[in-house]
């Protein structure tokens, strides 16, 4: 007898497996770090360092600077190319040696958003309004306080998305000792999926609710339904948060996950987080991140923090929407605001304002 909420297999549609470039292993990425980083060289510090100063020289304040504002002529063409590679490619690139040590944070994160500038606009990444955001321990526990957002403590993460297109990381500090970054292929884990148990994979194609942590747009329910899969225009792109769905059974009208439901996310998360898939990532102070939460998963391990204040770990971080976006589905809408390309992702609530902090808050 067939439990109830299951999938019959004999009407599961027929799912095929993902190909191309966004598929790939951790094993396969390491020894082919050389394709993934880019060295900046002193001709772009140099061009980094100018369009700073016209910026500064003017007085804009950096949630106003645009593109246009931040020219790099030599610089630029490369950076759209590594943007293409994001979107379209392997979904993930580093650059290491934005100069970012000694000296004002307000030059470091003028230079980091202009350089964000060239892969798309910046989106709020709170209720706060956050177009610049801290990754720095503040303190606190996401997991027995739901309006905690992981990144703000020291705590583990576990493989999720951010509501954005791309997300991107500026290491400032390093911690004491680990904060180590991990990603996956979303593409390869559902590929493995698909042969191991192409039943759990099913449960992912099937709207799940999603909890919005208490970061609910006007008019929202403070939980939405959306799958970790969503199939559309010959692509996969993906919306999975284990903590914000586990976190969503917190309201009682939310449909109760299932035990298939649960092994699913579990298989998920388990395969992510296989050395047979995973690749770990030291950061440096000067290196910079930037991967597609479309086909990327990303995670971070725990961390020891210094004790003066002056040493914490500090990562500056960015949500962008680029203008080659790929199409989204409509479903994306509940958690991107809207699916317009090159003007999606946030969050966005009612008295939100937007700004860059220069100062973790």
């Amino acid at each position: 007898m067939q439990a109830a909420g299951a999938i019959s297999t004999q009407s599961m549609p027929a799912r095929r497996p993902v190909d191309g470039p966004t598929v790939w292993t951790g094993p396969d990425m390491r020894e082919r770090e050389a394709e993934w980083t880019y060295y900046l060289t002193p001709s772009d510090r140099a061009e980094l360092e100018a369009a700073r100063a016209a910026v500064q020289a003017r007085g804009l304040a950096i949630s106003e600077i645009r593109r246009a504002d931040f020219p790099l002529p030599t610089l630029a063409p490369v950076l759209e190319g590594l943007r293409d590679e994001v979107v379209n490619g392997r979904g993930f690139v580093r650059l290491r040696g934005m100069p970012v040590e000694d000296r004002p944070i307000a030059e470091s994160a003028t230079m980091y958003w202009g350089l964000g500038a060239w892969f798309g606009s910046a989106r709020s990444q709170n209720a706060k309004g956050h177009l610049l955001g801290h990754v720095y321990d503040l303190g606190g526990n996401s997991a027995t306080d739901p309006h905690v957002r992981s990144y703000a403590t020291s705590e583990e993460q576990n493989f999720h998305i951010d509501r954005s297109d791309m997300v991107a990381l500026l290491c400032l500090r390093r911690a004491k000792s680990g904060g180590l970054s991990r990603l996956a292929s979303s593409m390869a884990v559902h590929n493995v999926m698909l042969t191991r148990r192409p039943d759990l994979l099913e449960r992912l194609y099937q709207p799940l609710p999603v909890d919005r942590r208490g970061e609910v747009p006007e008019g929202k329910a403070p939980f939405y339904e959306a799958p970790v899969f969503n199939e559309y225009g010959g692509r996969l792109p993906v919306l999975y948060s284990r903590s914000h769905i586990g976190s969503a059974q917190r309201f009682p009208e939310a449909r109760r996950l299932t035990p298939a439901d649960i092994e699913a996310l579990d298989m998920l998360n388990a395969l992510a987080a296989d050395p047979a898939l995973q690749l770990d990532m030291s950061f440096m102070p000067g290196d910079v991140q930037i991967l597609h939460n479309h086909t990327i998963l990303h995670a971070r391990t725990a961390y020891e923090d210094w004790p003066e204040v002056e040493r914490k770990r500090h990562l500056l971080r960015l949500w962008l929407s680029p203008p080659n976006g790929r199409p989204l589905p409509p479903v994306f809408a509940e958690c991107y605001g809207t699916t317009t390309i090159g003007d999606r992702g946030g969050i966005i609530c009612k008295d939100t304002r937007l700004h860059a902090p220069l100062v973790p808050a």
